[in-house]
């Protein structure tokens, strides 16, 4: 597995980490897309609660909240698990120890849940496309390792894949806050147009991160999460 270019290195210039193949890249739009089967539409990672509380009122609420999570949060978290299931998608025991940590790493018990039920989701439905990455991985995966270290098995740079990722968690996130009538369909749009820079700068920053990296500030919405366990009126399953 060739490394993975650093920003600034000239073969990434005008793009987030150099060319993807036409069939890959196709794949990572089916493994992402809304209509895969996983279950997403499922959790929304203790948004709900924050809702309740008070803490996201409006969209610009929800913009902050989305902003916070993906740099200090367990979007973060999920970015460097990724990349380092990336690197380590053709070592069984590497890949295996790195599924572990990013289980231990869940903050309460419907983020556990959350994010061992789409991995297990995603690796059922992406063996459509067989490859021996499938075997290396662990029957109790974390979401953001499945899918890196899918991604790198079908030859996808981390950089663009770990983007990908991180836009399909958002879009995620910003139809649960519309759902949840925080913010309407064209502020949602907007929410996302806004945050385009931030994903591609954390995915960026993440392709040269390693395990040293993992951690987080996002208190209220690990609070949130846990909160969420208890909330008897709900739509979604954290």
């Amino acid at each position: 597995m060739t490394e993975h270019p650093r920003p600034g290195d000239p073969a990434t210039e005008g793009t987030i980490g150099g060319a993807v193949d036409t069939r890959a890249l196709l794949r990572l739009m089916a493994w992402l897309s809304p209509a895969f089967p996983i279950g997403g539409f499922a959790w929304s990672g203790g948004l709900e609660r924050a809702v309740e509380d008070g803490l996201v009122r409006n969209a610009q609420g929800l913009e902050d909240w989305l902003s916070t999570v993906l740099q200090h949060g367990s979007l973060w978290n999920d970015a460097v698990l990724f990349c380092e299931a990336w690197r380590q998608a053709d070592k069984q025991g590497p890949l295996a120890e790195v599924a572990a940590l990013g289980l231990a790493l869940a903050g309460s018990a419907e983020r556990f849940n959350e994010t061992l039920s789409l991995g297990k989701a995603f690796i059922a439905a992406a063996s459509a496309w067989p490859h021996p990455v499938f075997e290396r991985l662990p029957a109790n995966v974390p979401f953001p390792v499945a899918v890196g270290a899918v991604a790198a098995g079908h030859g996808l740079p981390s950089a663009p894949a770990l983007a990908a990722f991180l836009h399909a968690a958002v879009s995620q996130a910003v139809s649960a806050g519309i759902r949840l009538s925080v913010a309407g369909q064209a502020e949602g749009v907007a929410i996302i147009a806004r945050l385009e820079a931030r994903i591609e700068d954390l995915s960026l920053r993440a392709a040269s991160t390693g395990l040293e990296d993992l951690g987080g500030a996002a208190v209220q919405a690990e609070i949130a999460s846990l909160r969420h366990e208890t909330q008897h009126s709900r739509l979604f399953r954290s």
